[in-house]
């Protein structure tokens, strides 16, 4: 029977909301651990933000938390075919960014030397290396690039697969179709109601991207997240056909681009900072003026390149672009959260599953663990002057 037609089970002990890559690794290693899991989903698996042809996968962050998560998820996503037990289309061909001022050559050597620190192959290069790397930049724009060759890209759907799979050979029920439209509080924990049903839980795990303000306020708990929708488009085959190149990201722009599914064509982007705070995944043809200005400055060649396909998904924003993990009380029931990643969801998702499920556990960080400390992405730090400072966003 398929996912969308089977009944709710009447009870799980975590019910995991979301069904991207982030509620699909997190149901996973809850499984892993032996946990009762139940994830819903509104429509279908890795639908929204997760449904991207490729998604990055880096360790290039200027914060030691977020450099951590990407690493560890580096390590998963190279061990993926073994555990799970999935090829999801590794590439490893580095991740590029291309630095236009002086000042963003200092920012980036700090934060090279903490990655060298922490085990990140990072390295500062100048811009004959980077132009050899990616040809199609123009010298001219740069100053020096920052350079991660263990980085690159996956294919996200197949990451969903994967750990939705392995989740159900553990016991996990997974049920596609089943939007939530109210949580109420029980002697025990929650109610849960859904489009199909309801079911009943003690842990309500809240994954739901761009709409987990939504679900947020169904048990009180406030987090700041607004979706904002970001565009890629992807270009006619090119002749000759493009070298395989970085994942290159002009720091001045957000300008990115790197090889699509297609050898013969690329897959590029930009963030337009005019987007306004929307759940519209609605593709605008009107971008592509942005997109083909910014290439004109960074990728003069590329400027004029037919394309054929384009999409648009929507960023899960926080208030200051950086992750939302943690856990909160709400009456008798526990809520774990998972949420707000501004773009860094699909490479943090392998480490912040495995975290999710040690605070499920109540298990304490150990440095045999492998694992992440994520106390300082509470949501919590919105009540108080700290914010985290994450400069390597896009």
């Amino acid at each position: 029977m398929a996912r969308s037609t089977r009944p709710l089970p009447e009870s799980a002990e975590a019910v995991v909301v979301g069904g991207g890559v982030m509620g699909a690794s997190v149901a996973f290693h809850l499984a892993e651990h032996g946990a009762d899991v139940l994830l819903l989903e509104a429509h279908e698996l890795a639908r929204a933000s997760s449904g991207k042809p490729i998604g990055g996968v880096r360790a290039q962050f200027s914060d030691p938390a977020n450099v951590d998560l990407g690493l560890r998820s580096l390590e998963l996503f190279e061990d993926f075919a073994r555990r799970p037990g999935r090829t999801i289309g590794l590439e490893q061909h580095g991740y590029l960014f291309v630095l236009p001022t002086d000042d963003d050559v200092a920012l980036f050597r700090e934060s090279v030397a903490m990655q060298n620190a922490r085990g990140v192959d990072s390295r500062i290069v100048d811009v004959a290396e980077a132009c050899r790397l990616n040809p199609y930049l123009d010298a001219s724009r740069y100053v020096a690039a920052a350079y991660s060759p263990r980085d690159g890209w996956a294919r996200p759907h197949a990451v969903v697969d994967g750990y939705v799979d392995a989740a159900e050979r553990l016991g996990a029920h997974v049920r596609t179709h089943a939007a939530v439209t109210a949580v109420d509080p029980t002697r025990d924990g929650f109610a849960v109601t859904t489009t199909r049903g309801r079911t009943t839980t003690g842990t309500l795990v809240l994954c739901a991207g761009a709409w987990s303000r939504r679900v947020g306020d169904m048990v009180g708990l406030d987090l700041p997240v607004d979706p904002v929708k970001r565009q890629i488009a992807i270009t006619a085959p090119l002749d000759p056909a493009p070298p395989r190149i970085p994942f290159t990201i002009d720091f001045g722009t957000t300008y990115y681009l790197h090889n699509a599914d297609d050898p013969r064509t690329l897959l590029v982007g930009v963030a337009d900072p005019a987007t306004p705070v929307a759940l519209d995944t609605a593709y605008d043809p009107g971008w592509e003026r942005l997109l083909r200005d910014v290439a004109a400055r960074a990728t003069p060649a590329l400027a004029d390149a037919p394309l054929t396909d384009g999409w648009a998904g929507l960023y899960e924003m926080t208030p200051d672009h950086d992750a939302l993990i943690g856990e909160a009380s709400a009456g008798a029931g526990r809520v774990l959260y998972a949420c707000g990643f501004s773009g860094h969801g699909f490479l943090q998702a392998p480490a912040v599953g495995e975290a999710v499920a040690d605070l499920y556990a109540g298990r304490a960080r150990t440095p045999a663990a492998r694992g992440v400390d994520v106390a300082a992405f509470t949501a919590a730090r919105f009540a108080t002057r700290v914010r985290r400072r994450e400069a390597n966003i896009i």
